[in-house]
């Protein structure tokens, strides 16, 4: 079967947030590796929708992320709940329905799934107006609601937690549509990798306390350099990854401060093997993504949550410490703190662990893709486009 007669599966998706691409390339992975009659497409909505806003919309979305963390906390909670207000910013993030229906009549897929909130806001408006009939499907990238991702011709949602799936049945959706398989994340963070080996590939002690920290790419390090300094304090000596993203002046800045510490220390940028360095630690030091939340779970990696983003992150952070799988830290004293006392009472970690198993699942992308295709069987017959 050549690659023109086989079934497509679009997944639309946008780098505003590292999470949706990532949840994209999960989708992509579990379809290469069990349907070799199903060729995925992956799409940037933002970028192929808008080529010469994109840059900027996603320069600034960063710029404000990362400045003014509050003006995005205060939209996100002016459109949490569906309102006129969230309507019309809504509107404005979703023009381009002409184009996308070009897409969608070149590619012909048989299932559409959004990873990306108004990906999924321009399907349902397209069906809404009966030009198209192809069924699509919902991945909540977070643990937790919000107007942007509940549209009413949605065919399926597939969500994270219980908690999601009850929060969305109360917001009125039907809960024959929701699907609580867990976030599907890349298979190589379900995989079983020794701790020795691996410690050995990156110089680094098998046996020594370590810390994971992640966050440098939107300046949650950066932020907090001052923090390491604080780590010189603590009576035991320790190992500390540090992942700096892509900011290089940030790594060769730490690189160059923490040169002369008592720990261990690695300092790396943009990594591809995160799942490496997560399985040589103890505890992860992060800012509460999704992705980052799932992935963690998956390999039982205990979290320490420290400066969350209002928003999104701050949801995900209250979910994560209610359901004891996380704790959390308020400002650097009390950071130390908690550092302190999980070096020497081992036993919140190890209840930690064993509370993951609860909530994650090591087969989410596979669950996710079942039932993305029994959405695609179901659509099958009268899949057509209007022009």
């Amino acid at each position: 079967m050549n690659d023109n007669e086989k079934e497509k599966i679009l997944i639309l998706s946008a780098t505003f947030g590292d999470g949706h691409k990532q949840v994209a390339n999960a989708i992509n992975e579990a379809i290469e590796f069990t349907q070799p009659n199903v060729e995925p497409i992956i799409l940037d909505v933002m970028e192929w929708l808008h080529p010469s806003l994109y840059p900027v919309s996603n320069y600034l979305y960063r710029r404000i992320i990362k400045k003014f963390p509050q003006v995005y906390g205060y939209l996100y909670k002016r459109t949490r709940e569906k309102n006129s207000f969230s309507v019309r910013l809504n509107t404005l993030f979703t023009v381009g329905m002409g184009s996308m229906l070009e897409i969608l009549e070149k590619i012909n897929p048989s299932v559409v799934v959004s990873t990306y909130p108004f990906a999924s806001s321009i399907m349902s408006k397209l069906k809404e107006q009966g030009l198209i009939d192809i069924p699509f499907v919902t991945i909540i990238t977070d643990y937790t609601d919000h107007s942007f991702w509940i549209h009413p011709y949605t065919d399926q949602y597939i969500v994270g937690s219980n908690q999601i799936r009850d929060r969305l049945i109360c917001l009125g959706v039907e809960s024959n549509k929701i699907n609580d398989t867990g976030i599907p994340i890349c298979q190589k963070f379900v995989k079983q990798q020794s701790r020795a080996i691996l410690a050995t590939k990156y110089a680094l002690k098998s046996n020594q306390f370590t810390i994971l920290v992640m966050g440098g790419g939107e300046g949650f390090i950066e932020k907090g350099l001052t923090t390491f300094k604080t780590f010189e304090g603590l009576d035991s000596q320790i190992q500390l990854i540090i992942i700096c993203g892509r900011n290089k002046r940030l790594q060769k800045q730490l690189e160059e401060e923490l040169k002369t510490s008592k720990h261990n220390i690695l300092v790396t940028g943009f990594c591809e093997s995160v799942n490496e360095l997560m399985a040589i630690s103890d505890l992860l030091i992060s800012k509460p993504g999704g992705i980052t939340i799932t992935e963690a779970m998956a390999m039982e990696l205990p979290l320490l949550i420290y400066n969350p983003l209002p928003g999104q992150e701050e949801d995900n952070a209250t979910f994560l410490v209610d359901a004891g799988l996380a704790f959390r830290a308020e400002n650097e004293k009390e950071l130390i703190s908690k550092i302190h006392s999980i070096i020497y009472d081992s036993i919140p970690l190890l209840s930690m662990k064993q509370k993951t198993r609860q909530y994650q699942t090591k087969t989410a992308s596979l669950d996710a893709l079942d039932i993305i295709l029994r959405t695609a069987n179901r659509g099958r017959k009268d899949q057509t486009v209007v022009v």
